[in-house]
């Protein structure tokens, strides 16, 4: 061991130079100029329908674009950091979920996807109030308001102390800067600008990751080396077969959970339907889908394996134990800095990959907020039709003060500390909830709009009460986590020996316990795996608002429009009406339906 200290190292590794700063910035200045050609000179060219132009591309997008719009959008900062850091720290068995991912592919293709882009929406809560009432579009479009607001500051604060770990500059001084820019092209821009800066951003996280793990890879001596410490430590390791849903990964969660997970946040999602609905056709929309899971899997992969090279790196000497990585998401841009640094321009390319993922989640979020905004709080309460002007005003603040917001936000964000957790469980609370809710919209007719207001509410309060008992658990040390094994033997510096805890890492991995104490019961409701949370929120709205509707009384299937359902539901319906009535005796009423909405 040589007489250098722990903080005499982290000096050594903070390399990020003139160079690395000029490719940071000139990834900044291609995203504003992308807003300004969409925002400006493309527009000028151009004349058409300002609002669905700005808001869906006009419905001319291109499959390609969209699909690496759709990763970027999904792909946040946090992933980025979060994914190696549950490798590293738990092995494996959270990558089983890519059965998951490619369930909801055919879920979402089948079910959910046509019926969106038939009907030509907005804003997905506008299927809502087709669907049931105006209550249940209020109702999805504030729970959609409150979860972003709560997800997007956190996406932004994360890549920032990513960036304060390999240049040493302060989050409050970055986080403004660059969030300032992301609202200039998400404002001037619309969809276009946002799905555009999407593709160069995606291109840049893939880059980076790819830069990493060849480079890393050479380092410690190939891939057979990774590989073995890994196998070693048991972080590579077959799915858990046991079926314990208070087990933190295994087969069943990962599958079962994460298809009804990835449901929630793919197929009703506004963030990511609206990219959807900006292709021409159904087909360009399911080619884009399998495009975008692909890719996606493609980049867990790479995330995957990055946290087994962290390990490979630092397996005789754990950077968590000695404080070398101050908190578990910094695990990654220390391995850059360990593995880059020597290398003037690679380091600033892997932030502006890092922060490419944020600023891509930032806009699609800024650019959905403005269309439920307009579409669902505007539109509805105003006496006569808006102008395109107005439209326009109220499209472009809608992003511009939410923005704000965020960065306001970030502050507080800071300084929540550990209550991080609850934050981001905020969406855990809704996402069962809304599935259950388009759910119930696009599968079962019977069901109505009081039906699903009481079993949307009642699912959204059990769920409130689990996330924050299991957060009060976590707080606690009732619920524990098994961690891999980490050894400090072959470190070459001095340590003062510790056990940080993340807030990234115990909220991208917000999990079940694995022990508790003697004198609670052997299983509480709060102990489950949080992959099952969207299924548990999904199942409590659909069982109440089925007994809710028929209490009250329930739909007459037969008087509906059948464009409303999913394409198997709806063939069921018209086989049935066929039987039952002559068709004639059934277009009056289809029509006057339709009309009426």
């Amino acid at each position: 061991m040589t007489g250098l200290s722990v903080d005499d190292v982290k000096i050594s590794l903070q390399k990020f130079g003139l160079y690395d700063y000029v490719v940071f910035v000139l990834m900044l200045a291609s995203c504003a100029m992308i807003g300004v050609y969409f925002g400006f000179i493309k527009k000028k060219a151009k004349k058409g329908d300002g609002e669905a132009d700005y808001l869906v591309g006009g419905r001319q997008m291109s499959v390609i674009p969209v699909s690496l719009s759709l990763i970027a959008s999904f792909i946040s900062g946090i992933s980025l950091l979060g994914t190696p850091t549950e490798i590293y720290v738990y092995g494996i068995q959270y990558m089983y979920i890519v059965g998951g991912v490619v369930s909801m592919g055919f879920i979402m293709m089948y079910i959910y996807l046509p019926v969106f882009h038939n009907l030509q929406l907005t804003s997905t809560y506008q299927y809502l109030q087709t669907r049931f009432d105006k209550r249940m579009r209020l109702f999805g479009s504030v729970l959609f308001t409150f979860a972003t607001m709560a997800w997007l500051p956190i996406v932004i604060y994360v890549p920032a102390l990513a960036f304060n770990q390999v240049t040493g500059v302060n989050v409050h001084l970055i986080t403004p800067l660059v969030c300032v820019i992301c609202i200039f092209y998400t404002c001037v821009g619309g969809l276009k600008a946002v799905v555009w800066t999407d593709v160069v951003q995606t291109v840049m996280m893939f880059g980076a990751m790819l830069l990493i793990i060849i480079k890393g890879t050479l380092d410690v001596g190939g891939l057979d080396v990774v590989i073995d410490r890994a196998m070693a430590s048991g972080r590579i390791e077959l799915p858990d077969l046991r079926f314990d849903m208070t087990t933190r990964h295994n087969i069943y969660s990962c599958v079962i959970g994460g298809v009804i997970y990835w449901l929630k946040t793919n197929a009703v999602s506004q963030n990511m339907i609206q990219r959807y609905l900006s292709l021409p056709t159904l087909k360009d929309a399911n080619r884009a889908l399998w495009t975008f899971i692909v890719g996606t899997l493609f980049l867990l992969g790479l995330c995957c394996y990055s946290g087994l090279l962290i390990y490979a790196k630092y397996y005789d000497c754990d950077p968590l134990t000695t404080k070398l990585a101050k908190a578990k998401d910094q695990l990654l841009p220390l391995l850059v800095m360990d593995t880059l640094g020597d290398f003037p321009g690679l380091p600033g390319l892997f932030v502006a990959g890092v922060f490419s993922a944020a600023l891509s989640s930032l806009s699609t979020g800024l650019n959905s907020m403005s269309a439920v905004v307009l579409e669902d709080f505007f539109k509805p309460f105003s006496n006569r039709p808006l102008s395109e002007r107005a439209t326009a005003i109220i499209m472009r603040s809608v992003v511009g003060v939410f923005g704000v917001i965020c960065v306001c936000l970030v502050l507080v964000v800071e300084k929540l500390g550990a209550v991080l957790q609850l934050s981001m469980s905020l969406g855990s609370v809704s996402n069962g909830p809304l599935l259950g809710i388009f759910t119930l919209g696009v599968l079962i007719p019977w069901a109505n709009g009081t039906g699903a207001i009481v079993g949307g509410t009642i699912g959204l309060v059990v769920m409130a009460w689990i996330c924050f008992k299991a957060q009060i658990a976590i707080a606690t040390g009732e619920m524990t986590f098994e961690t891999k094994p980490v050894d400090t033997q072959g470190c070459s510096y001095h340590f003062i020996a510790s056990e940080p805890m993340s807030m990234l890492a115990m909220n991208t991995t917000t999990t079940s316990t694995q022990a508790t104490p003697a004198s609670e019961p052997e299983f509480a409701l709060y102990h489950i795996s949080y992959l099952w949370y969207t299924l548990m929120g999904a199942l409590i709205t659909m069982v109440i608002a089925v007994i809710v509707s028929f209490i009250v009384g329930a739909n007459d299937p037969y008087k509906m429009n059948p464009k409303l359902f999913s394409p198997c539901v709806e063939r069921m319906l018209d086989r049935r009406r066929d039987k039952k009535k002559p068709a004639e005796d059934n277009e009056p009423r289809l029509e006057v339906l339709e009309t009426r909405h």
